[in-house]
C-alpha cells in the first residue's frame, strides 16, 4: 500500500469475502458487517455506523442510491459517508477492487481533506467512476 495510512473498511454483508481479503493482503483494515450487526441490519443503521466511525462502506446494495429517498433523510446527514459501489459481477469484485485500489486510496484521502467527505467510488466491469 505504500506510505499511506491503512483505510478502515466495512464490508457489507452482500460483499464477496474475497473482497475484504484483497482489502486485509494490502494494508488495510477490513470489519464484516456479520461479526457487527445483525447481517440484515437496515442500509439506514448500516450508513450510520460507518458515518460515525470513519468507515469506508463497501457494498452490492443498489438500494444504497436511494437511501435519502426511501428514509426521508436530507443528504446533509451522511456528510462523511465513504462509500465503494461494487457494480460488477460477484466472481470479478476482488480483482476489479485490487486493480482499482490506487484510485480509492487516492479518493479517501481527497475526501478526508474536506468538509464534506462523501464520496463514492463505483467498480463496474468495464469502468471505474468517481463521485465527490
Amino acid at each position: 500500500m505504500g506510505a499511506a495510512a491503512p483505510i478502515s473498511f466495512f464490508i457489507d454483508n452482500c460483499v464477496p469475502d474475497s473482497v475484504g481479503r484483497a482489502l486485509k493482503a494490502a494494508g488495510h483494515q477490513v470489519v464484516n458487517l456479520r461479526e457487527v450487526i445483525a447481517p440484515d441490519s437496515p442500509d439506514q443503521v448500516v450508513a450510520t455506523l460507518c458515518d460515525q466511525n470513519g468507515l469506508v462502506l463497501v457494498s452490492l446494495d443498489k438500494d444504497f442510491d436511494e437511501l435519502h429517498k426511501r428514509a426521508g433523510v436530507s443528504r446533509r446527514r451522511f456528510r462523511k459517508l465513504r462509500r465503494i459501489k461494487i457494480a460488477c459481477d460477484e466472481p470479478s469484485a476482488a480483482r476489479r477492487v485490487q486493480l482499482a485500489l490506487s484510485l480509492i486510496e487516492h479518493e479517501v484521502v481527497v475526501a478526508d481533506q474536506r468538509p464534506d467527505k462523501r464520496m463514492i467510488v463505483e467498480i463496474g466491469h468495464t469502468r471505474i467512476t468517481t463521485v465527490r
